[in-house]
């Protein structure tokens, strides 16, 4: 099963890359966003009904449907928890002023070092939990920390001037003034210079290892099978930059989602403290989490229905 998904992994990246345009430069449209969006769902769930086939066939029929619940609430975990990235992303492309044709390639190298970095950290942590079980009450009073930090923080927009990741770049490496292309470095005068995107790559990357310090400790609250962890981790983390495109224009309309996905951390945190003393099953899990995310983007929508954008405002303007 490791085997065949890592094939899978694989085999759709290098689709991306060599077959559906990922090495061109290109505006996504929403519909392309869109399609990306609705096939990496379908791939989720057949994934999770394969699963469910061959465990079922193997182990029985308890055993499949109890690891099943496990991937669906761990992939919508880190489905919506990888939400946040969104946010993140939208800062860090305006900030550099990012030019849309050149944000799909540089979100895929992202893709990249985040599934390498997530592999390194879900493995560390299966064999922590697995050594020190203890650690579980650990990541879930950091989780409900985390998520009352979020609570307080939902409006604090981080500034980016004073990011010490990027002051320490501008100050080491020689910085063109321009993009040069979807290049990363670029040889003027004999001298190699690092361009601008180089900085959005090497902060999107940043970012992602400090949401994985979250959405990791989170899905062991559901289950400490590495497998599941892994594959419900990577199946968000490759349907993430469909989701950016698909949303990054309207991502101000989904402003109560943060104060959604706080709730869900420290509904998680909790759940992993009073683990000693009170099992709540998997399905009721999985529909907390989920009745939580359709509250907070429901009175989003309506909150902000009949409003323009910000970037509906600022084309207007």
């Amino acid at each position: 099963m490791w085997a065949g998904f890592i094939v899978f992994v694989l085999i759709m990246l290098a689709l991306d890359l060599f077959v559906f345009g990922g090495r061109q430069a290109h505006r996504v449209s929403v519909r392309e966003a869109l399609a990306w969006v609705l096939a990496w769902m379908a791939l989720s769930m057949a994934f999770a009904g394969l699963m469910w086939w061959y465990l079922d066939g193997a182990l029985g029929r308890e055993i499949a449907n109890r690891k099943t619940l496990e991937f669906l609430a761990g992939y919508l975990i880190e489905q919506s928890l990888s939400v946040d990235n969104m946010f993140v992303f939208v800062m860090i492309f305006g900030y550099f002023a990012v030019p849309p044709e050149l944000q799909r390639r540089v979100l895929l190298y992202g893709v990249l070092g985040a599934i390498v970095m997530r592999a390194t950290m879900i493995l560390a942590g299966v064999w922590l939990v697995t050594q020190f079980s203890w650690l579980l009450y650990v990541f879930g009073a950091f989780l409900v920390v985390t998520g009352i930090k979020m609570l307080i923080f939902a409006e604090h927009e981080p500034d980016l001037e004073a990011n010490p990741i990027l002051r320490w770049l501008r100050g080491h490496l020689r910085i063109t003034g321009a993009f040069h292309g979807e290049s990363f470095f670029v040889r003027q005068n004999g001298i190699l210079w690092a361009t601008p995107m180089f900085l959005v790559l090497v902060l999107i990357e940043a970012s992602d290892v400090v949401f994985a310090v979250d959405s990791i400790p989170a899905i062991f609250a559901v289950t400490t099978d590495p497998f599941i962890v892994f594959t419900s981790n990577i199946f968000a983390i490759m349907g993430l930059r469909a989701l950016y495109f698909l949303l990054a224009d309207m991502a101000d309309r989904f402003h109560l989602l943060k104060y959604g996905l706080a709730v869900v951390l420290m509904f998680i945190g909790g759940k992993m403290l009073a683990a000693p003393w009170f099992h709540l099953p998997i399905q009721w899990s999985l529909g907390i989490v989920a009745g939580i995310l359709l509250i907070s983007v429901a009175a989003s929508l309506a909150l902000t229905q009949g409003k323009p954008s910000a970037t509906s405002a600022g084309d207007a303007s």
